[in-house]
């Protein structure tokens, strides 16, 4: 039995917990789901991470329905194929791909898969973490993966889509990412639709002055959605890898503010030279788990990215390591428990 309430209490904990199930065979009972958030229970992005991973692992399961805070989850055997998940509101789709990716790498066989709802949402890593930062990390771990934005879903409209292809049974190589090197590239996207092209030259504007980035770094992007929307992204290419921190437009919070927002997370990443920010920190947790070692630096680890390790750790032999590191960082470890 898995207590939702324990550690940070959201939903990380019911992602985890399917996907590693899934990869096991091992049945789980969660009670208390999100015991620890404004809404407990079930929400709709949770409850279509629910069915995409009963669909995919063609398992047995009790509790599924919105407000649950109980669900009971028998695994099956993985399937690839084609896929279509909805979340039928503006609840992150990124999420739900975070939950079946991994049984789909772990088993052989290419699947399709197309998700709809929230593309962008203040609570969830847009979808250009997950093409520029998160699924090159797992190329380079041997995964074969890929994933493509048709269309932008703004909370809280939603409405927005992208595909993906995974292709299984490949083991994935153990990390070892301890040092970024130096810049490579640096971009600030202010993403809006729906609103006055101002918002986002204003959020520019106060990036500009605020890092004082040259004016070919800054890139107003108007796009389609079903709803208005407002995004500032802030992404750094260094040599070994890339980070991006989000920001996102909100009623009665000024676009500078939001600039200054994003800015400041940031500035605390760059303040340190680990390779590793804090939201990347614990979705590299599984990958490595899988792989069965390697180890990252990292300036702050979460109560999330702590919670994480808890629930991997009931779920596969492995265990981890926290260690202080040079220049006021942690060293993360993954070893065979």
């Amino acid at each position: 039995m898995i207590d939702g309430s324990e550690g940070e209490g959201g939903g990380q904990i019911l992602r985890t917990s399917l996907a590693l199930s899934l990869i096991t065979g091992r049945p789980f009972h969660l009670i208390k789901l999100r015991a620890r958030r404004h809404k407990p229970g079930l929400l709709r992005q949770h409850l279509t991470a629910v069915r995409a991973a009963t669909s995919v692992g063609a398992a047995k399961v009790q509790g599924d329905a919105l407000g649950s805070q109980e669900l009971v989850f028998q695994p099956g055997p993985v399937k690839h194929g084609e896929y279509a998940f909805s979340v039928g509101s503006a609840g992150s789709v990124t999420l739900v791909l975070q939950t079946v990716i991994w049984p789909l790498l772990h088993a052989p066989g290419t699947s399709t898969l197309s998700f709809e709802g929230g593309t962008h949402n203040p609570m969830a890593p847009p979808f250009e973490f997950i093409a520029e930062v998160f699924l090159p990390l797992l190329r380079r771990m041997g995964a074969q993966v890929q994933a493509n934005l048709e269309r932008v879903g703004f909370y809280p409209a939603g409405g927005g889509r992208f595909t993906a292809k995974v292709t299984g049974g490949e083991p994935l190589q153990p990390l070892e990412w301890h040092e970024r090197g130096q810049v490579v590239r640096r971009q600030a996207r202010a993403i809006y639709a729906n609103l006055p092209k101002s918002i986002a030259d204003r959020e520019l504007r106060a990036v500009q002055n605020l890092l004082g980035w040259e004016r070919s770094e800054l890139r107003a992007i108007e796009v389609e959605s079903a709803g208005p929307g407002n995004a500032l992204l802030l992404s750094v290419e260094f040599e070994h890898g890339c980070e991006l921190f989000s920001a996102f437009g909100e009623k009665r919070i000024s676009a500078e503010q939001v600039a200054a927002r994003v800015v400041k997370e940031l500035g605390e990443h760059l303040g340190s030279d680990a390779p590793v920010g804090p939201h990347l920190a614990d979705q590299l947790l599984i990958p490595l788990a899988l792989a069965g070692g390697g180890s990252f630096r990292s300036h702050a680890l979460t109560q999330h990215t702590l919670t994480n390790m808890e629930i991997v750790g009931r779920f596969l032999p492995v265990k981890f390591a926290v260690t202080d590191a040079p220049g006021d960082t942690r060293r993360v470890t993954v070893g065979a428990r």
